[in-house]
């Protein structure tokens, strides 16, 4: 189902994580974030096949990796309008849903492949480099935006606070 950051993070309990998509059309980048909520790392570029192969590798590392929630790059024009890659990538988390019953957010990824090639660019990485590695930190990049979102709070300040662990050790 689709949902806001805002109910996702809500949801959510100290130690599970998010994964961070940036579906292109060859490509998709994968990032996880930690338990925290506070960092994301780029994990890997799956070269696309077919939605069947594509999605079984995704549930693969969902299940590896305690996954409770699905942040999905939208590429939304510059003017904040949706295109025919906003349709596809809308259609892709529908379809996804079939397999895979986690929630899922939408989050703007307009220009987040421009600043991390122009990163990559300015650490004077390779041109084969950069294309290794691009798709997965665009994915990073996006999932950072969200959870630096869920970190800030939200307007009524009902987000959780991931710092607060409860004790196990029996203290008050």
């Amino acid at each position: 189902m689709d949902v806001s950051l805002q109910v996702l993070s809500e949801g959510m309990k100290y130690g599970q994580r998010l994964i961070g998509l940036d579906l292109g059309t060859k490509t998709i980048g994968v990032a996880l974030s930690d338990g925290g909520l506070m960092i994301a790392s780029p994990m890997e570029t799956i070269r696309r096949k077919k939605f069947t192969q594509d999605a079984e590798a995704l549930l693969d590392i969902i299940e590896k990796n305690s996954v409770t929630g699905i942040v999905l790059g939208m590429p939304y024009n510059m003017d904040g309008s949706e295109g025919p890659r906003s349709q596809a990538t809308r259609d892709f988390a529908l379809t996804f849903r079939e397999k895979c019953p986690l929630p899922v957010t939408f989050w703007d990824e307009r220009l987040s492949t421009v600043a991390v090639t122009r990163t990559l660019l300015d650490a004077d990485t390779s041109r084969a480099r950069r294309d290794e590695v691009v798709d997965k930190m665009a994915a990073s990049y996006i999932l950072q935006g969200a959870l630096d979102r869920i970190k800030q709070g939200f307007e009524d300040e009902s987000s959780p606070d991931f710092f607060e662990q409860e004790s196990n050790d029996g203290e008050s």
